[in-house]
């Protein structure tokens, strides 16, 4: 099994990597109850998978302190700015994430795309400050339905990501979250996995020597997970709702568990 180390030390990650962001839910009581219960639950961690967790920005030093330095789960901020500093009213900093404990950012989500302004030249942007602070970007990229009835996908979705990495030497240490619009969100569409197989294994291709993992996300739950998981490509899953509750959660990080133990 391929392994990459991340982070601040030597922090050894594997293949699988499952994931869930809050979005905006969840007070502060609340997601440090959940990270309180997961890390209990989980114990001395999880053979072949890697856990993490992107609560909101209210949350995330609370919850990055539940874990502490312990890499069993690690935690990430939902967005970040480019600059470092400066007068960027309402933002937070790669570094001001860092040092409330982040150590991935997630960067380019289609809802940060359509609502917020973000563009390809923003993502790239966010993506070579994140590295160059030592962090993992978490790079999202996803095609909507139109593009997927045109039969499009795979080159858009290549194109995204090329554009997110462009003028980098070095994108080892970033995750890709392949997220198609059309199956995200309360409405989104469960996808049957030969939908989305033509796009991971354009990924796999491109990228898969280069980032330390490739996740899928988009209606992923605990029915759907294992047969997602079987889809190649696929390094793991990047998870919504069907995550928030930690037995959830806990359901999604045992299907890696034993897809891992039976690939071995």
């Amino acid at each position: 099994m391929r392994l990459r180390t991340l982070g601040r030390g030597p922090v050894t990650c594997p293949v699988l990597w499952i994931g869930t962001s809050f979005k905006m839910t969840k007070t502060r009581a609340q997601a440090v109850a959940y990270a309180t219960r997961l890390r209990s639950a989980l114990g001395g961690g999880v053979p072949g998978v890697q856990p993490f967790v992107v609560p909101s920005a209210t949350a995330l030093a609370e919850v990055s302190a539940v874990f502490g330095d312990d890499p069993r789960v690690l935690t990430g901020a939902q967005n970040a700015h480019w600059a470092d500093e400066g007068a960027w009213t309402g933002e937070i900093s790669v570094v001001q994430a860092a040092d409330a404990g982040a150590r991935i950012i997630e960067i380019g989500h289609s809802e940060r795309r359509e609502h917020f302004g973000e563009t390809d030249t923003t993502v790239a942007l966010k993506v070579a400050t994140a590295l160059r602070h030592g962090l993992t970007p978490l790079v999202c990229c996803g095609e909507s339905a139109d593009v997927l009835a045109r039969g499009g996908s795979a080159q858009y979705v290549l194109d995204q990501v090329a554009a997110a990495f462009d003028g980098l030497a070095d994108t080892s240490r970033a995750l890709i979250a392949y997220e198609p619009v059309w199956a995200i969100g309360e409405h989104g569409r469960e996808p049957d996995p030969r939908e989305i197989a033509d796009v991971h294994l354009a990924l796999a291709a491109e990228w898969g020597d280069r980032v330390a993992g490739v996740l899928y996300g988009g209606s992923v739950n605990p029915r759907n997970a294992s047969r997602l998981l079987c889809v190649p490509g696929v390094g793991g899953l990047f998870v919504g709702r069907a995550a928030w509750h930690v037995d959830g959660y806990l359901a999604l990080v045992e299907t890696a568990r034993r897809h891992v133990e039976a690939a071995a």
